[in-house]
């Protein structure tokens, strides 16, 4: 039987161990608990870079925005370079995965990226989240998972919210810049289910010259049952944001002295965003195997406001931009888990299906002066279907030899109605096969040894699909392919020989058939030609004590345009080196803290490598104190060196009043907030 109720326990589905009872007519599932990427998973996960993490392991860790829960990934970095309610910019495997095109997101089995969206492909924003009831996690890295489809080339995050909390409690913390944030959460016993129920306010103005004026409402309510062999879940979720935004500003314009660090040039840049979902989640165990059921909706709405050139296009009015999405999703997933014995030889296979609809009666572009419209670019309607399918085999031919083959296939369907040029309306379908293998020996000295190849994709936004007009300059485009192919290999270990100490250890390569994507900022495509990464990603998690936990990840890429030239072949804004690492402890006596620091070193920010991003580096750190289980204080001190660095850096033209027509080429970055205190007073009842 699998439990779900407070600690981490993994599914057959994904990392749980899987064993057979002698009779072949009984499957007996075997349940692990997993507080730590320390924990010994020899035998569960199919690649080096496959994994997951309990709560434990990061309930302590100083956050500076919620989008931080993915650096959980090794080599992972989730930065921002506008408001706090905006979602993330992701790097990882020498991605700028921009807010999500090639890294996948879940949350309690609902894909979280939204295909065809007014700013950007693939839009993951997971700011509507409550930490405080994430569960654990599981991630992995590279397109050689079956059960993985669209967005998730560089790889994916699945977050799991908590069934039952072992107390309800109270969360006050108020910080630097008028930080104000309150949770309270509590779960209870209805019949033979639980109720749990949460909800957030928070406020923050923020240290910049404008203040940003967040004000950000979220709830969360899920009933759990779970019976012999057989259980389910239901859970809503509710999310209200709007700020004003700081958004990556010119160099020049700080060293002239119009603005300061923390100035703006477009004090009206900001954000909307709803959020609304519904999840259904059930299982059933039996002779035949175990079948899960996942069925969803939710309603999203942004409007964000940015301005990233200033009197660039338009030196009347600015160049700020209004993006409009708003969409109603409809999905679910169904899949079935079984095995065979045969002669010694322990074959198991999983069949699912998967389909997603999404709605989008308005993703629009408009051309704004301080959030008034001048005039609309581009208006579409579009409905767009997703139909995945696919199979995997895990076998253990010997006790030393598994291999994990599987085969995907989607398919997608798009139509898009522009309201202003007939032209750029149609609609369009495509499909794509993808193969995966791997073969994990071992062990040997608590080793394992992994090989994985296999192939992946991202969609592309179905506006740029059939546009064959430019919408602004009135000039003939070419339409972009629906799906963009990838490919990877891997080689890896994990390794547990040394007592309490984790490590693992992969050399990867990804190619990826085209950098091109639509432009939600301009309404067009972006041409990029294929490019290649390839990497070395080192992970190292250390318990020497209960109480104690030390890790260090480091993640070295290259990533380069394919026929492009040895003088404009780098990839713009691709991370070549991340350094991460941390302390934690949560001693007997009450003592907890961690401190964390991460790096990420330069990175060309166009083709010819003549311009690069500098380095950066942020220190956090969290301690505090708890008693008896029932009050718990603490403080952590955000950017503890006050570093001056950037959070992200562009190198584009842009033009200030009274500058040239054409603009002037610069450096734009967003800098680290300066050093920020916040305390936390926590009640348990």
């Amino acid at each position: 039987m699998i439990t779900r109720k407070g600690s981490l326990l993994l599914s057959c589905a994904g990392l749980l161990a899987v064993s057979l009872a002698p009779s072949a007519d009984e499957l007996q599932l075997e349940t692990v608990e997993v507080v730590s990427r320390a924990s010994n998973v020899l035998g569960m996960t199919s690649s080096a870079s496959e994994g997951f993490v309990g709560r434990p392991e990061f309930e302590f860790r100083p956050w500076m925005r919620v989008g931080e829960l993915v650096e959980v990934v090794p080599g992972m970095v989730a930065t921002q370079h506008s408001g706090e309610g905006k979602a993330n910019q992701y790097f990882l495997r020498g991605f700028n995965l921009d807010h999500g095109t090639d890294f996948a997101g879940f949350l309690d089995g609902v894909p979280l990226n939204l295909p065809t969206h007014g700013h950007g492909q693939g839009w993951l924003d997971l700011n509507f989240m409550i930490p405080e009831l994430i569960d654990y996690i599981e991630y992995g890295k590279g397109p050689y998972y079956s059960e993985i489809g669209d967005f998730a080339s560089a790889g994916y995050a699945k977050f799991h919210t908590a069934n039952r909390l072992e107390r309800g409690f109270l969360k006050q913390t108020f910080g630097s810049d008028k930080y104000f944030r309150t949770v309270v959460a509590d779960s209870i016993d209805i019949g033979q289910g639980t109720l749990l129920g949460a909800t957030e306010i928070g406020f923050f103005d923020g240290p910049w010259d404008t203040p940003m004026d967040m004000q950000r409402y979220k709830g969360f309510l899920k009933y759990s049952w779970e019976g012999i062999g057989r259980g389910f879940d239901i859970s809503a979720n509710a999310y209200f944001n709007d700020w004003t935004s700081t958004d990556h500003i010119p160099e020049r314009a700080v060293q002239q002295g119009l603005i300061s660090r923390l100035g703006t040039i477009d004090p009206s840049d900001g954000a909307q965003v709803h959020r609304f979902g519904l999840t259904f989640n059930g299982w059933n165990d039996s002779r035949w195997g175990q079948t899960r059921l996942t069925l969803y909706t939710y309603y999203s709405d942004l409007r964000l406001y940015s301005n990233f050139t200033y009197f660039l296009d338009d030196p009347v009015h600015g160049d700020q931009i209004f993006q409009k999405d708003r969409r109603f999703v409809l999905g679910g997933k169904l899949s079935h888990h079984w095995h065979w014995v045969f002669h010694g030889i322990d074959a198991g296979f999983k069949l699912g299906a998967q389909v997603r609809q999404d709605f989008i009666p308005k993703v629009a572009l408009y051309h704004t002066q301080r959030r008034r419209i001048i005039n609309p670019v581009r208006i579409d309607e579009v409905n767009e279907t997703h139909v995945g399918l696919f199979l995997e085999n895990n076998t253990r031919w010997h006790e030393k030899v598994r291999t994990i083959a599987g085969l995907r296939g989607d398919i997608f369907f798009f139509d898009v109605q522009d309201r202003f040029i007939d032209a750029n309306s149609g609609d369009t379908s495509d499909y794509k096969i993808s193969p995966k293998f791997g073969i994990v020996l071992g062990p040997w000295y608590d080793t394992e040894l992994y090989f994985n190849y296999g192939f992946g994709f991202h969609s592309n936004d179905a506006r740029g699909t059939v546009t064959k007009v430019d919408p602004q300059s009135g000039a003939p485009v070419r339409p972009v392919d629906p799906i963009v192919g990838s490919r990877g290999f891997e080689a890896g270990l994990r390794t547990y020989w040394i007592p309490n100490l984790s490590t693992t250890l992969a050399l990867w390569q990804l190619r990826l058939d085209s950098e091109l994507v639509f432009v939600g900022d301009a309404g067009t495509t972006e041409p990029s030609g294929e490019s290649k990464r390839y990497g070395i990603e080192l992970s190292n998690t250390y318990k020497p004590l209960d109480w104690l936990t030390l890790d260090f990840d480091m993640a070295l890429t290259r990533a380069r345009f394919l026929n492009a030239g040895s003088h404009a072949n780098n990839v713009p804004n691709s991370v070549g080196r991340v350094i991460t690492g941390g302390i934690t402890v949560d001693h007997p006596t009450g003592a907890f803290g961690s401190i964390r620091v991460r790096h990420f070193g330069a990175m060309p920010l166009e083709e010819s490598g003549t311009h690069d991003a500098d380095s950066s580096t942020i220190v956090n750190m969290g301690v505090g104190w708890r008693w008896r289980d029932r009050l718990r204080v603490s403080l952590d001190i955000l950017n503890l060196t006050d570093s001056d660095d950037s959070e992200i850096q562009y190198y584009y033209a842009s033009r200030l009043p009274g500058e040239p027509a054409q603009g002037v080429e610069d450096y734009h970055f967003h800098p680290f907030m300066p050093r920020q205190f916040r305390g936390t007073v926590q009640l348990f009842f």
